[in-house]
């Protein structure tokens, strides 16, 4: 049996209109991430292979077509537990150019 191919490009263009830039990572076999935290909420979804994602107390287990939202400041560590490659897509939440201009004037009178 042939496992569903997953739509790259359809994700892609529904999480752009949800706010959402994206990139493809691809992971080999027992890449460990870990704690990152980043300043935007992040949606993650796998394309391939089997993976483990620790955040807030928990193990998420991601197989190939799960999505799942990462709020901005959440720590996490990611896993690849699978026997082959990982593939990835990595939504990071734009910010408005209001926000920006906010974050850069607060970095420069620190």
């Amino acid at each position: 049996m042939t496992p569903n191919r997953i739509d790259a490009e359809a994700v892609q263009a529904e999480w752009a209109k949800r706010g959402y830039r994206t990139d493809l990572w691809i992971d080999p076999p027992d890449q460990v991430w870990h704690d990152f935290e980043y300043d935007v909420d992040h949606v993650t979804m796998l394309l391939e292979g089997t993976c483990l994602i620790e955040l807030d107390g928990r193990t998420v287990r991601l197989v190939a077509g799960d999505e799942l939202a990462i709020p901005a400041g959440t720590r996490h560590t990611v896993h690849n537990c699978g026997d082959g490659a990982a593939r990835w897509l990595h939504g990071f939440r734009e910010r408005a150019p209001a926000e920006t201009t906010a974050l850069r004037d607060q970095a420069n009178t620190a």
